[in-house]
């Protein structure tokens, strides 16, 4: 089963995170082979990160809410809340099989929170550009949440078109950078 987990940054909580970021990528390293997909988003303006995001196969709801909140910059407060859903990969590969690679050009988070019928269940036509790509589920997987996309793309409003106009309850866009070890 695939989850999508987004730990949002407590305000004020930047000089912690950085603190912990050994202790966050030894608990990382430990879930290698299920990732497919992590790294920090941030805000429009700024250097310090807004939050962390993670993609990850694990046998079920339980083993997620224990990556989640057993992570250690959520254990010691950094984070102020937790967005965990299950998730399907459309695309079928992690980041690191994303053809245009881990740097060049800008990257985002686009997440679409559904209310209603499912849309975009399947990926655009032009998938090039796309890093991750899959619907938000509930725990048993039957019913639509959202959609959550990772992607390359020139500005925030390129991003942001990812996603249908008005299928959608709320849609936010984070700027995001491949995560992990260098």
């Amino acid at each position: 089963m695939e989850f999508f987990c987004y730990h949002r940054d407590r305000a004020g909580s930047a000089a912690l995170r950085e603190e912990l970021l050994q202790a966050h990528w030894s608990y990382m390293d430990g879930y290698a082979k299920e990732m497919i997909a992590r790294g920090p988003t941030f805000p429009s303006e700024g250097d310090a990160p807004s939050g962390s995001v993670h993609i990850l196969d694990l046998p079920d709801p339980a083993a997620a809410r224990a990556f989640a909140f057993d992570e250690p910059n959520h254990q010691a407060g950094v984070y102020r809340d937790v967005l965990l859903r299950r998730w399907r990969n459309v695309l079928g590969r992690t980041m690191w099989e994303f053809p245009g690679g881990r740097t060049g050009g800008d990257r985002y988070l686009v997440l679409g929170l559904g209310s209603g019928p499912a849309v975009d269940l399947d990926p655009p036509a032009e998938r090039d550009e796309l890093i991750a790509y899959g619907p938000l589920l509930s725990d048993d997987g039957a019913t639509w949440l959202g959609t959550a996309v990772l992607l390359r793309a020139p500005d925030r409003d390129a991003a942001r078109a990812v996603l249908s106009p008005g299928g959608y309850a709320d849609v936010e866009v984070h700027d995001w950078q491949f995560g992990g070890r260098s």
